[in-house]
């Protein structure tokens, strides 16, 4: 019988998160996609669907801990055991300290951290079982350096960065490879695209290539599997 595999991928946009999903679906993947627009989920749901269910959205917020059991839950009753997570989600407030109110470095951490954390813990429990599987955080240049008006988010990056990295350890003796993803740049997405005056003109990442980068990962063998990985649009500032 041929084995089936699920994956779980958190934050889904119309960006690197909607790429994830078409890649993970195209290479045969059944996918529950966690997101808070359940309109975005339901059109995305409908551009993959076309000849059968393989992918399903769930309106969640990971940093709620029922929501996050729920969804897991029906993913595992429509699909299976889980056996992939990408924890994708973030969340940021562009304020410096000053302005910075408690809810929002509260929110960012909840997000990005907790979030991760409660997502984790549902994912590792049918991956212990199966004896096997893959867990993917998405970081970002916040993860590895703070960066002014962006403490909140660059503190959660941080911390996201240190559970990876410790889940790593713990893991890998089970069989389970864990990974931790720098974005170190601008993701090509279409609200960027819509905006009147992009504030960067750094050169930008291609969604769908960054996508074929997390699938390599994904198909590391067991003898060579990485913990790290930047990812960075080609710039030749970078090495001048």
């Amino acid at each position: 019988m041929e084995m089936t595999h699920t994956a779980v991928v958190t934050g889904v946009g119309s960006g690197l998160g909607a790429s994830l999903v078409r890649k993970l679906v195209k290479e045969g993947y059944r996918v529950g996609m966690f997101a808070r627009s359940k309109d975005y989920l339901r059109s995305l749901e409908q551009q993959l669907n076309t000849k059968e269910t393989v992918a399903i959205g769930i309106s969640t917020d990971i940093s709620d801990r029922t929501q996050v059991q729920r969804g897991f839950q029906q993913i595992r009753e429509t699909f299976g055991p889980i056996d992939l997570l990408i924890n994708h989600a973030g969340n940021a407030a562009w304020k410096e300290f000053v302005a910075l109110k408690p809810e929002d470095f509260e929110q960012s951490w909840r997000v990005c951290a907790y979030g991760s954390f409660l997502c984790t813990q549902e994912a590792v429990t049918d991956m212990m079982s199966l004896q096997h599987g893959t867990i993917l955080f998405s970081g970002a240049t916040s993860s590895i350096r703070g960066r002014k008006g962006a403490l909140a988010f660059s503190s959660a990056k941080f911390a996201v960065r240190g559970l990876a990295e410790s889940l790593a350890r713990e893991l890998w003796p089970h069989n389970i490879h864990v990974a931790h993803v720098i974005i170190d740049g601008v993701i090509d997405t279409p609200d960027f695209r819509e905006q009147e005056s992009p504030t960067s003109t750094d050169p930008l990442l291609n969604p769908d290539e960054m996508a074929e980068a997390y699938w390599n990962l994904v198909q590391q063998p067991h003898n060579a599997w990485s913990l790290e990985l930047d990812l960075r649009p080609f710039n030749e500032d970078f090495f001048t």
